[in-house]
C-alpha cells in the first residue's frame, strides 16, 4: 500500500481523543512509508494528521477545491498541494492517488467523501478497501444503521462485511493489508420483482 487516503473532520470535535487518534494515524503511515491523502486542509482533524505524518517526515498530498483555498482553511505547510475547480475533481484525484481509504469521525462532508468511494467499491469500479476508524464508538450507531440495511437487503451481506472498521489506527491498518475485496454481484433481488 503507497498511499492511504484520509476523510476527516475540518473541526477539531467535541472528544480530545479525535485529535490524539488523527495525530496517532498520521505518525504510523509516515513511520510505515505510506503516504497521506487528505483533503488539503490546515483546521480540525485535517490539520492534526496532516503535521503529525508531514513530523514524522512522511508523503502528504492535500487536494482542496479552489474555493476553499479562497476561503483561506488551505493548509499553508503543504509540499504538495493540489488546488482543483470542483469538489469532484477533488474527489476523483484523491481516488486515484489512493490505496485505501479512511474515515475518521467528520460530519457531512467526511460522510459524503467515504460512502461515495464506499458506493464506487460496491460497484466494482476499485477492489480498495474502504474503513471506519471508530474513535470512542464515534460510527457506533452508522455501522448499527449499515447492519439494518444489510438485513433489510439493501446491502448484501458480503458488501457489508467489507465496510472495515476498528477503533485504533493500528487494527484499521492490519485489517488493510489482508483485506481482499468481495467478488459478487452489485444486485441483491436480481430476477426479483
Amino acid at each position: 500500500m503507497k498511499r492511504v487516503c484520509v476523510f476527516c473532520g475540518s473541526s477539531p470535535g467535541a472528544e480530545p481523543a479525535y485529535a490524539q487518534a488523527a495525530r496517532k494515524l498520521g505518525s504510523i503511515l509516515a513511520k510505515s512509508g505510506i503516504g497521506l491523502v487528505y483533503g488539503g486542509a490546515g483546521v480540525g482533524l485535517m490539520a492534526e494528521i496532516a503535521n503529525s505524518a508531514m513530523q514524522a517526515q512522511g508523503e502528504v498530498i492535500g487536494v482542496i477545491p479552489r474555493s476553499l483555498v479562497e476561503k483561506e482553511v488551505a493548509h499553508g505547510g503543504l509540499i504538495d498541494l493540489r488546488v482543483v475547480d470542483s469538489m469532484h475533481q477533488r474527489k476523483a484525484l484523491m481516488a486515484e492517488l489512493s490505496d485505501g481509504f479512511i474515515a475518521m469521525p467528520g460530519g457531512l462532508g467526511t460522510l459524503e467523501e467515504f460512502f461515495e468511494v464506499l458506493t464506487w467499491a460496491q460497484l466494482g469500479m476499485h477492489t480498495k478497501p474502504c474503513g471506519f476508524l471508530n474513535v470512542g464508538g464515534f460510527y457506533d450507531r452508522l455501522l448499527a444503521f449499515l447492519d439494518h440495511a444489510a438485513k433489510q437487503r439493501f446491502i448484501k451481506p458480503n458488501h457489508r462485511a467489507g465496510v472495515l472498521v476498528a477503533d485504533t489506527p493500528e487494527r484499521l491498518l492490519a485489517l488493510f493489508e489482508v483485506y481482499r475485496a468481495p467478488l459478487v454481484e452489485k444486485w441483491i433481488d436480481r430476477g426479483r420483482s
